[in-house]
């Protein structure tokens, strides 16, 4: 080592000098490909999207909204939105092994609370539906004004149980009790998906107006020729 090498080795110990900078970032982002102009508009669309959802869908429930597909899942309901209506055709099969009963059988061969509608009084008839390998059934159904309208009622702690396909713009945030509600105003398939998660459309048939919202882990349907006010009275009288 000569005097010089020796004299600056000396000198470094007084010298203040800045910590490396991390140019780990910049070297990233030279490295990494320019994001075509598509692509960011697609991004700021995504992000949009995304604030919106986050502003209209419920907090605190078990609401999904997927944008793109046109799709919203709430209450074990699935609603599904298409370009143009889609009547199904033929006569729509039941549920499977769907029987009739009465209400206090119902009720001790399905795993939640049946509860009557006080504005629509005793169901002229009632269902049950596609029971389990313990004979638990997994859907109950109301029957009024010869089976025009109707109550649906499910566990809405499992999977989805019905798919609707509507057409327009005509689905639409509500409320029962002031939690809150989907209302489907107009006409629209409707089919059952079974505890597979197969929709089958072999049980497709055109439903009416229908509001679906969901009480004490239990997910409910009223289906008629009703308003949206009417519906939600009906769902709010439930006893």
């Amino acid at each position: 080592m000569d005097d010089l090498e020796r004299e600056l080795r000396d000198l470094s110990a007084w010298l203040e000098t800045p910590d490396p900078p991390d140019v780990t970032a910049r070297v990233r982002a030279q490295l990494t490909p320019p994001v075509p102009r598509r692509r960011r508009w697609r991004r700021y669309v995504a992000a949009a999207l995304v604030a919106v959802l986050v502003a209209v869908l419920p907090p605190g429930r078990a609401a999904l909204a997927d944008a793109v597909a046109g799709l919203l899942r709430f209450a074990g309901v699935t609603v599904a939105t298409s370009p143009g209506p889609q009547a199904p055709t033929g006569t729509p099969s039941p549920l499977p092994a769907q029987r009739i009963t009465t209400v206090d059988e119902a009720q001790r061969v399905v795993r939640f609370p049946i509860r009557l509608p006080a504005k629509l009084g005793v169901p002229e008839q009632v269902l049950v539906a596609d029971p389990d390998g313990a004979g638990r059934y997994r859907v109950a159904t109301l029957l009024y004004d010869g089976g025009a309208l109707r109550v649906d009622a499910f566990d809405g702690r499992l999977d989805v149980a019905f798919y609707k396909r509507v057409s327009g713009p005509i689905v639409e945030w509500t409320q029962v009790h002031g939690d809150f509600a989907v209302w489907v105003d107009g006409p629209h398939t409707l089919a059952y998906v079974d505890r597979a998660g197969t929709v089958r459309m072999s049980t497709a048939r055109l439903a009416a107006s229908t509001l679906i919202w969901q009480d004490r882990g239990v997910s409910y349907r009223i289906e008629g020729d009703l308003t949206r006010a009417e519906a939600v009275g009906i769902a709010e009288s439930l006893r």
